[in-house]
């Protein structure tokens, strides 16, 4: 856990123009390691979602930098961006975006797909990543035929197939109930520790925050703890 695998610089998020900006970020510099769990936590509007899409490189900032894995993100060209994103990190987030008529096994070879690896490998690293959240079962049946708690662990495979880095994890327990969310955690927190995974978590749960081994806490768009 030496190594640096994501740092901002100076990092300012603002939307809007003229009287009607609001300011989302205001200058955040942190530094997480590669293997750690991290919480970001905060109220509704502190801005901890806004620096979770920026760290996943779904949105740009204002202004600032952000480095993953020493690459400074923003000299990269889109293609390059993509490139990094789809082999670097996992998602897993509240709702569940999955393709409620296909079938759990095509729901996970997404990520493959969108990275051109081989036909001949994607089912078996697909069903790798299914035997992992316990669901190779479940394989061929459609995703709106399972349970909230059985949908977000096909999140979770789809998350994990890449091998990726980092794991973002937004809000992943807030549509699910106490003993489900329980299983989800260990579930995520197992493959952390199992594959070194850097684990990312925003969450308003302070159960689940205090499960991390930090906490990065966001008050008004600033890192105050």
């Amino acid at each position: 856990m030496s190594d640096t695998i994501i740092s901002t610089h100076g990092l300012r998020k603002v939307y809007g123009k003229a009287e009607s900006t609001f300011e989302a970020l205001k200058g955040i510099d942190i530094a997480i390691q590669q293997g750690e769990s991290v919480a970001i936590v905060g109220k509704s509007g502190s801005g901890k979602s806004t620096l979770m899409h920026l760290l996943a490189l779904l949105d740009s900032p204002t202004t600032g930098e952000i480095f993953i894995g020493g690459q400074n993100a923003s000299k990269l060209k889109k293609q390059e961006l993509n490139k990094l994103r789809n082999q670097t990190f996992g998602f897993v987030f509240q709702q569940f975006f999955m393709n409620a008529n296909d079938s759990v096994l095509n729901n996970v070879l997404l990520p493959l797909k969108i990275n051109w690896t081989k036909r001949s490998t994607r089912a078996k690293a697909a069903l790798e990543a299914l035997k992992a959240v316990q669901l190779e079962e479940k394989i061929k049946n459609k995703a709106l035929n399972l349970s909230g708690g059985q949908k977000q662990r096909v999140c979770i495979a789809r998350a994990i197939v890449n091998n990726p880095s980092i794991i973002f994890a937004d809000e992943p327990t807030g549509n699910l109930d106490s003993e489900t969310s329980e299983l989800i955690e260990n579930l995520l927190f197992g493959l952390h520790k199992e594959k070194n995974i850097t684990l990312i978590v925003v969450t308003h749960d302070p159960e689940l925050a205090q499960k991390c081994d930090r906490q990065i806490v966001i008050k008004d768009g600033k890192v105050v703890a």
